[in-house]
């Protein structure tokens, strides 16, 4: 699984991430289902949608010193399967 690195996030802010998945979708394939997940208790993810490939997702909480990594899969109308994460620092800002 490949994991990506954002920018240091305040654990009391609300911010708005997204995936792009076009480069690697096939010509006529599309996303038919995303998943967004953190196993973190005390992060919510929220407002995930997904247009022409870009997978978004609204992150809120966490707690200050720790990283919380947030799993995004999908699933293609040719079938495919594939996941990648992204790890968010939560610091006081």
């Amino acid at each position: 699984m490949t994991t990506f690195r954002a920018l240091p996030q305040d654990p009391q802010a609300a911010l708005d991430y997204e995936m792009d998945w076009s480069a690697w979708l096939a010509d006529d394939e599309t996303i038919t289902d995303q998943t967004v997940e953190c196993a973190q208790d005390d992060v919510t993810i929220s407002l995930v949608t997904e247009t022409a490939g870009v997978v978004r997702w609204r992150v809120a909480g966490g707690a200050v010193g720790t990283d919380g990594i947030v799993a995004v899969g999908v699933t293609t109308s040719a079938g495919r399967i594939d996941e990648r994460s992204i790890r968010i620092p939560f610091r006081a800002r």
